[in-house]
């Protein structure tokens, strides 16, 4: 295989970047997950926990402590300048542990799952980005069924992603997830052998 690639996939919420990702670990990748990651370094205790807290209110945490992600995201994603503050807090850290996880890596291809890949720069560790599409209807059911969101909570987050254009000027390649999960199979396998083809 060569030497270590490193892909970044990326496309807005809730269009399959953690299926084409599956996908990937599937045929031996390494995946970070960035909303993983931003998990990781919300878990009470840590500087950011206690900058999201001091932030935003005692009110988004749950009994156990834990910062509650769907009352969180009822505030930041209806104002796009408390969503900004949260990213300010967050992603710093998430990039920080991006960047060390990927100089760790033994394997020949790692892959960085993040929504937000260009924004925080990560897109500059990458050899190739794929960036996944679906259309809007989907993305909302999707919402709705795999998060328990309402159909307003749901459209206030989708509102929130912005356009997809600038994501799809920047792709080396486009994973439409329309279609059946055996169409977006065959989409990774093609773009997977071009990729591991290509020259050093």
């Amino acid at each position: 295989m060569g030497r270590r690639r490193v892909l970044g996939v990326t496309g807005l919420i809730a269009c399959g970047k953690s299926t084409v990702a599956r996908l990937l670990a599937a045929r031996g990748a390494e995946v970070i997950d960035a909303d993983a990651v931003a998990h990781a370094v919300m878990a009470p205790g840590t500087p950011v926990h206690q900058a999201i807290v001091q932030t935003f209110g005692p009110g988004i945490l749950r009994s156990d402590g834990q910062i509650d992600r769907r009352k969180l995201g009822a505030i930041v994603f209806r104002d796009p300048a408390l969503l900004r503050r949260l990213e300010q807090i967050v992603w710093p850290e998430v990039v920080a542990r991006i960047h060390a996880q990927v100089a760790r890596s033994q394997a020949p291809l790692v892959v960085i799952e993040a929504i937000g890949l260009f924004e925080a720069g990560l897109d500059r560790l990458c050899d190739a980005i794929w960036v996944v599409t679906c259309r809007p209807d989907q993305q909302l059911a999707r919402l709705m069924q795999h998060r328990g969101l309402s159909r307003e909570e749901a459209e206030i987050r989708l509102q929130a992603q912005g356009d997809i254009a600038p994501k799809l000027a920047r792709a080396t390649v486009v994973i439409d997830n329309t279609g059946p999960l055996a169409e977006t199979e065959r989409q990774v396998e093609r773009a997977l052998q071009r990729l591991l083809a290509a020259d050093p």
